[in-house]
């Protein structure tokens, strides 16, 4: 037997295994959750080379065919970080089911981002008052006029949106976060008309502790099925964070392909979450993801490759050949 298991890939034996621990303990988890794929925006963004425009469409079909239900394709910002925006949306395939948010950060954008085709978006803020100013050269409320404005011209549209709250867990210049602030800014922006918040610990510096105590301020102003969770992993804390929101409820999870990601303006922020390692937890809890994990490691197979760097994926690493 033990020769067996030797012989067989890594990650289908890991897979059983964790398959046959996890029944005991199903109750306290949702049945299904939802992956929200930020590696083509947030991670390809913080990458210090320009990625080819048709790199980023091969990537995005990939992972479509990989069967993620929603993949963040880019983001309608400056030029200067993505200046191929438009292009990326319209190149790629638009598989049924799956949704293609973009990020826009101003009323610009989201004209550009409908233009050229987008039928979902994203604002962004934060908890952190220096934060805000170092990354969007405003105030707290000064950006949410902006992202009013967006939310504005999207309900007029018939746009949904998404909305996403940074720092919630900590903040590189401000240190620890208030639950109660957290809950504040999330709930002004679920009340703006955001359908679903994500709640991002942008430099990974939380623990499940840190996340059970602001989660639990957030929901006694948010419904859970309205929230998200985005967990950095500089701290080695990211499924560990993210486990802990599952059992509190939590059903919507971001993540990145290879783990790809950072912050720009966080300094020492490491990659996301990676999505391969997340599905399969997931999967060894039982919990449905409808994503092929072969296929999802073939798509981080290839972005890393392209970029020359090592993949973040602890499964992907194991599941290399020895």
């Amino acid at each position: 037997m033990a020769t067996l298991r030797k012989a067989l890939p890594r990650r289908l034996v890991g897979v059983a295994t964790l398959r046959a621990v996890s029944t005991s303990s199903m109750g306290t988890f949702p049945k299904r959750v939802k992956v929200v794929e930020v590696g083509p925006r947030d991670g390809l963004q913080n990458e210090k080379s320009i990625v080819p425009t048709p790199v980023k469409i091969k990537l995005i079909d990939m992972l479509s065919e990989a069967g993620l239900p929603v993949i963040e394709a880019t983001s309608f910002v400056s030029p200067k970080w993505m200046a191929d925006h438009a292009e990326v949306l319209k190149g790629i395939q638009k598989f049924p089911g799956i949704n293609y948010p973009v990020l826009t950060p101003n009323v610009k954008g989201f004209e550009a981002a409908v233009a050229a085709g987008a039928k979902e978006v994203s604002v962004f803020g934060a908890v952190s008052e220096l934060f805000t100013r170092k990354n969007i050269n405003c105030s707290i409320d000064e950006s949410f006029e902006r992202m009013g404005a967006v939310l504005e011209a999207a309900q007029a549209a018939g746009v949904p949106v998404r909305g996403y709250v940074s720092c919630v867990l900590g903040c590189p210049y401000e240190g620890k976060i208030s639950p109660t602030k957290v809950a504040e800014v999330a709930k002004k922006l679920y009340s703006m008309g955001c359908y679903e918040i994500s709640l991002g610990d942008t430099i990974g510096v939380g623990t499940p502790g840190l996340m059970k105590d602001m989660l639990s301020a957030v929901m006694r102003e948010i419904p859970v099925a309205a929230l998200a969770v985005h967990c950095h992993d500089t701290y080695g804390q990211a499924l560990a964070n993210t486990l802990m929101a599952l059992q509190m409820g939590v059903s919507v999870v971001d993540s990145s392909v290879a783990g790809l990601g950072g912050c720009p303006y966080a300094q020492g922020a490491s990659g996301n979450l990676a999505t391969e390692d997340l599905v399969y937890m997931l999967t060894g809890l039982g919990i449905h993801t409808g994503v092929n994990l072969q296929k999802l490691l073939e798509a981080g197979d290839f972005i890393c490759q392209v970029l020359n760097r090592k993949t973040s994926s602890k499964v992907a690493q194991a599941s290399c050949k020895l």
